[in-house]
């Protein structure tokens, strides 16, 4: 049986793991142009929150027990403007964000989780970074989803439960829970 903190790592990569899952699957319905549309002036597209997700990943991750999560050579600003040249060269970037964000998580440890870490000289236990990245990669994951169904229209197949599914969908899980119960 694992302990609460086994419990908390082992959780916390899931979720990432889920989040990025979801992005993936959207992203990889979207055509090149796709990527680029924006829903409004003050909106960003999918190419730029995949650039900024990725700065983001690489600057908190990199060195995360022993350095500030905004590294000096982040440039933050950048990251929300889209100089991707290309689908592949935008995905290539959101790779190497993923890749540093679970290089790290896979040398965390236990002991780690009440160590402080800073994110813009604010002080936090790796626990609460480790939260507030998932809830942070969640909120862009949610925005990627959003513009991806907004453009499949009609041809988008759900992630989730579709609507007017939850029914059908419970149903082999309320029939297995009485049988058991």
């Amino acid at each position: 049986m694992m302990n609460i903190t086994e419990n908390f790592l082992a959780t916390t990569n899931k979720m990432f793991r889920y989040y990025k899952s979801l992005a993936d699957t959207a992203i990889e319905r979207l055509s090149g142009d796709e990527i680029r549309f924006t829903p409004s002036d003050e909106s960003n597209s999918v190419a730029v929150i995949d650039k900024h997700m990725s700065g983001n990943m690489q600057s908190r991750f990199t060195d995360f027990l022993t350095s500030d999560g905004e590294k000096d050579w982040r440039k933050r600003d950048d990251e929300f403007v889209d100089t991707f040249s290309s689908k592949k060269q935008m995905l290539e970037a959101w790779d190497k964000g993923w890749t540093c964000l679970f290089d790290t998580l896979g040398q965390i440890r236990e002991t780690h989780l009440t160590n402080t870490v800073f994110i813009r000289k604010e002080p936090h236990t790796v626990l609460d970074a480790l939260t507030r990245q998932i809830a942070h990669y969640a909120y862009h994951t949610g925005q990627i989803v959003y513009i991806a169904k907004a453009l499949q229209k009609e041809g988008w197949e759900s992630l989730s439960i579709p609507r007017a599914q939850s029914k059908a969908f419970n149903t082999p899980f309320l029939k297995s829970s009485v049988a058991r119960g």
